[in-house]
């Protein structure tokens, strides 16, 4: 089963991804910050996909940088944040539907990198 760490400091987006992901048999871990990140990597859990709510102090963040660079990833930003993407990152502006996340997250999971 893939696993998805969903990481933002929205409770209700990291709520709502984590259970329609859920629902289609994704196991989806939420995580707050980058401590909870290295807490679970450091437990022995590596996701197939990332989902991350994206400013520029999270996505800095040298933990976070290096699971962006391994892991495929949906970042969800303003369209005002100027943020250095990885090649691997796909892109959702705000507003965004939660469906729109969980249909990228379906694509990275099914490409040969994606769990």
């Amino acid at each position: 089963m893939p696993v998805v760490f969903v990481i933002a400091s929205d409770w209700t987006l990291r709520t709502a991804v984590r259970a329609q992901l859920r629902e289609l048999g994704v196991q989806a871990l939420g995580m707050e910050s980058a401590d909870q990140v290295g807490q679970t990597m450091g437990a022995g859990e590596m996701p197939s996909a990332v989902v991350l709510e994206a400013t520029a102090a999270l996505a800095s963040h040298p933990a976070i940088r290096k699971l962006l660079e391994r892991v495929p990833t949906v970042l969800i930003a303003s369209r005002t944040e100027h943020l250095d993407l990885p090649p691997i990152a796909q892109l959702c502006y705000r507003p965004v539907r939660i469906e729109e996340i969980v249909s990228r997250v379906r694509e990275l999971l099914q490409q040969p990198h994606g769990g």
